[in-house]
């Protein structure tokens, strides 16, 4: 319970820390015109692919909106094919993330001739896993066939421009709670794209 506590936490302090940044990152940019919402909203995901003795699939859209010049949230369905030493599963579930732009270029900061922003992040990830698969021998047939695991992620990382309204992100974060079922990797790598 206690490490609940702290998880949940450090996730309210992220949060707290990510809209007091932005709310300063802001009023920066008070001189810029708020666009319509239908220039606001963004659409894209990831990606994952791994094949071995260990095969990983993973497909997450997610559509997204920019609630202010340097905050936006998103969210989307996430789908995983897993299959270990001849065994398989489906992992379904649900994603939402918040991002703010810490530093929108940093070629201001560091003159190297890339228009890169600094981005912090916060996931939470919902998903639905088999009980026969995860639980293994301690699994009691009769029981539900599937359970639920929420983990929160924070972490940050680089978006690079590669047009008008595009980006490739480059983020790398860290599963604030561990569900003892190895779903992730500490810390995560993801590439996304952002339309």
């Amino acid at each position: 319970m206690k490490r609940g506590r702290k998880v949940v936490a450090g996730i309210l302090l992220t949060l707290f820390f990510s809209l007091y940044t932005a709310d300063k990152l802001i009023a920066q940019d008070k001189n810029n015109e708020r666009p319509p919402f239908k220039e606001r909203l963004f659409w894209g995901g990831s990606f994952s692919l791994q094949l071995g003795t260990l095969t990983d699939i993973e497909i997450a859209p997610v559509v997204g909106v920019w609630l202010l010049p340097r905050l936006a949230i998103a969210g989307g369905p996430n789908y995983r094919f897993y299959k270990f030493l001849g065994e398989q599963t489906d992992i379904y579930g649900i994603q939402s993330y918040l991002q703010v732009v810490l530093l929108r270029d940093i070629d201001k900061l560091i003159p190297i001739g890339s228009h890169t922003s600094i981005v912090l992040q916060v996931d939470n990830e919902l998903l639905s896993l088999e009980s026969s698969f995860w639980k293994g021998s301690s699994y009691i047939p009769g029981e539900s066939k599937r359970f639920l695991v929420n983990t929160p992620l924070i972490g940050g990382g680089l978006s690079q421009q590669i047009g008008r309204r595009a980006s490739i992100n480059f983020i790398v974060l860290w599963a604030l709670s561990d569900s003892g079922y190895a779903l992730y990797s500490n810390p995560e790598i993801r590439i996304s794209f952002i339309f």
